[in-house]
């Protein structure tokens, strides 16, 4: 079997997100882009559609509020700017906790595993709706 890795770190190696492709699927990919070294995107040829992935790796809790906005400001840019017809997948860790509160329940349902919402929680809820 074959393996493609593609991935993006920061100068640092303190994060950074990335795709392995393995074997044929290799050869289904559009298209490979770092946005920075929290968001990556990979398209991939589908048989019906494409598929545009969104890896994120987004900043933890305690991180500064200025660096949780760019982050989703530029996640948000980074999603607009996927061909409208694809199918949008964002996966990765958003160090995020979205709770059982009942505002979320048409969202999340009552199956949360936290009992509350953080704050990135709420970017990503945001982000979602």
């Amino acid at each position: 079997t074959q393996k493609n890795e593609r991935r993006n770190g920061g100068e640092k190696a303190m994060h950074g997100v990335g795709f392995v492709v393995i074997g044929d699927q290799k050869n289904r990919v559009i298209k490979w882009k770092v946005v920075n070294d929290r968001i990556c995107v990979l398209r991939i040829k589908g048989k019906f559609f494409n598929y545009s992935l969104i890896n994120i790796y987004a900043p933890t809790n305690d991180k500064p509020d200025d660096d949780k906005d760019a982050f989703y400001e530029r996640l948000d840019k980074t999603y607009g700017e996927c061909p409208r017809h694809d199918v949008k997948i964002v996966i990765g860790d958003a160090n995020a906790q979205v709770g059982r509160e009942a505002f979320f329940h048409p969202v999340i349902g009552k199956e949360s595993l936290h009992p509350r919402t953080n704050d990135n929680g709420l970017r990503l809820v945001n982000f979602a709706a």
